[in-house]
């Protein structure tokens, strides 16, 4: 039976995990979310890896919620269902604090919990003729556990209508609002995707994961005399690590530092 998650890694270390379910739109049940858990985790806890690529399988990225898991979700009482959907949170939010740039490949449709994979990736690139939609609504239900993740994509005034409309919007609107970073042809999806790889693999490999780290930690707090103190503790303590002394180093004295040594 094919696997319904896939993960590869590729030449420059680079993770590519994969829906694997075309024949249904790579609609994700309760299996998925767990096997997906479980590669997050695993490219998070990797060293050597240095970037994660979530992508879809055939015409769509993800349906969203497979039909035949929700009927059994209908069955369940609601301390099973707040189990249920206990592991759903846990799986973005794996995603979301990843340790490594996270970068979503996005064609054909994204709806429902897909907005929220989406969201939680640092950067999204989308075909021009991807659609979205946070359909919960429509079946009276509500997008709670991926709200968080793309109230902060798209901000809280947008999602006031998308959330109770369940409007379908195009990829030159989920640019404009945020969900997307670049919106480009089909044809563009795996060059667009590929040239931010090559400028985030000339970057300090420590480096990138605390400034990743860093946005989300300085995102929404006070400016205050706690934040100065914390900022310059962290850029003091990396400008001593090993990588800090090496890329200053090789800035000073004109050469290449020894992580693009590697890509050679």
């Amino acid at each position: 039976m094919e696997q319904a998650v896939t993960y590869h890694v590729d030449e420059r270390n680079v993770v590519l995990i994969t829906l694997n379910r075309a024949d249904k739109h790579n609609a994700f049940n309760d299996d998925m979310i767990a096997t997906l858990t479980e590669l997050f985790t695993r490219a998070g806890n990797d060293s050597s890896v240095r970037a994660v690529v979530l992508q879809g399988e055939g015409k769509s990225f993800s349906a969203g919620a497979d039909l035949e898991w929700m009927k059994r979700m209908a069955g369940y009482d609601e301390a099973k269902n707040h189990a249920d959907a206990m592991a759903l949170a846990t799986m973005l939010h794996t995603l979301y604090t990843l340790p490594k740039p996270t970068i979503a490949r996005v064609q054909g449709a994204a709806f429902g919990g897909a907005v929220g994979l989406i969201a939680c990736c640092d950067i999204a690139i989308g075909s021009k003729l991807s659609k979205f939609c946070l359909s919960e609504v429509k079946i009276g239900l509500i997008p709670a556990t991926i709200s968080p993740y793309v109230i902060e994509a798209m901000g809280a005034r947008v999602c006031r209508r998308y959330f109770q409309t369940a409007e379908v919007f195009s990829a030159r609107r989920a640019r404009r609002l945020g969900l997307l970073s670049e919106s480009v042809t089909e044809d563009e999806l795996d060059s667009t995707i590929d040239d931010i790889i090559t400028q985030i693999l000339k970057n300090g490999p420590i480096a990138v994961s605390h400034a990743k780290a860093l946005v989300q930690e300085v995102a929404g707090a006070p400016i205050n005399a706690e934040l100065l103190d914390d900022t310059s503790k962290q850029i003091a303590k990396i400008r001593t690590s090993k990588e800090g002394q090496e890329g200053l180093g090789a800035f000073i004295e004109k050469r290449t530092p020894a992580w693009q040594e590697k890509l050679a």
